[in-house]
């Protein structure tokens, strides 16, 4: 996808990108090697020639900080496929919506990892687990928890990020999370179906009420249940948000 992308160019945008590949320049190859180009003026051409030829150098670098920076951030989702084995899916619990966090979960498509309030939930344990990472995918993260662990920890995020909630809607998938899981078929674990948010709230309170520990273990599966699902709604939404962004008719 990000071969076939000119989205990154100045003052090229999504319809425009489209009258590219409607004259059959699909690639980045293609466009370099494309003298005329229509929506391309002939002054324009070189410095977006130069610009293509620096991209191509970082992607053979699998420089994700050069591509932060260059598209636009509604736009990341195309880079997936570049990092995706380099990729940290992200969700946090809170005492409230915007309180303090009680879990951040990560899942690298493998494992996932847990950190908890008073136990692990530490500043240097948590950069230095998300400095393996070369993107970050959400829900609502943008909104929401990447905000409130800035807020928290003053952690900066350098990689790209692609927020889920605006990849979804682009092909139709509005509402919360669960509402757009059961709607393209993810499934959950029986012991947190019907788990909500606010739920997740109470069973911190309990947890810290009672110390009984059955409260955190649900507390953090249901986390689990979320940061694993966005590899599946990752790997549902951007093929098709791609198919839908490539049609030219």
């Amino acid at each position: 996808m990000i071969q076939n992308s000119f989205i990154f160019l100045p003052r090229i945008t999504p319809k425009k990108e489209k009258i590219i590949w409607s004259q059959n320049v699909h690639s980045w190859d293609d466009f370099l090697k494309t003298e005329q180009i229509k929506g391309v003026t002939e002054a324009k051409k070189p410095s977006y020639d130069r610009l293509i030829n620096d991209a191509k150098k970082h992607l053979i670098d699998d420089n994700e900080k050069f591509f932060k920076e260059v598209f636009p951030t509604g736009e990341t989702w195309r880079l997936y496929n570049q990092f995706k084995n380099d990729v940290c899916f992200l969700d946090i619990e809170t005492t409230g919506y915007y309180g303090d966090i009680t879990v951040l979960g990560l899942y690298d498509g493998h494992d996932t990892k847990t950190f908890v309030k008073g136990q692990s939930l530490f500043k240097d344990k948590i950069e230095d687990e998300l400095s393996k990472y070369k993107m970050l995918i959400t829900f609502n993260g943008a909104s929401f928890d990447l905000p409130v662990i800035r807020r928290q920890f003053n952690i900066d995020f350098n990689v790209p990020h692609i927020d889920l909630r605006f990849a979804a809607k682009k092909i139709g998938l509005s509402g919360g999370l669960k509402k757009i899981e059961h709607e393209i078929g993810i499934k959950r674990a029986d012991e947190v179906q019907g788990v909500t948010g606010e739920d997740a709230v109470m069973l911190w309170r309990q947890y810290r009420a009672t110390g009984e520990k059955k409260y955190l273990d649900l507390l953090v599966q249901y986390n689990e249940e979320d940061i694993i699902n966005l590899k599946q709604l990752s790997e549902y939404v951007i093929p098709r948000l791609w198919k839908q962004t490539r049609d030219i008719n």
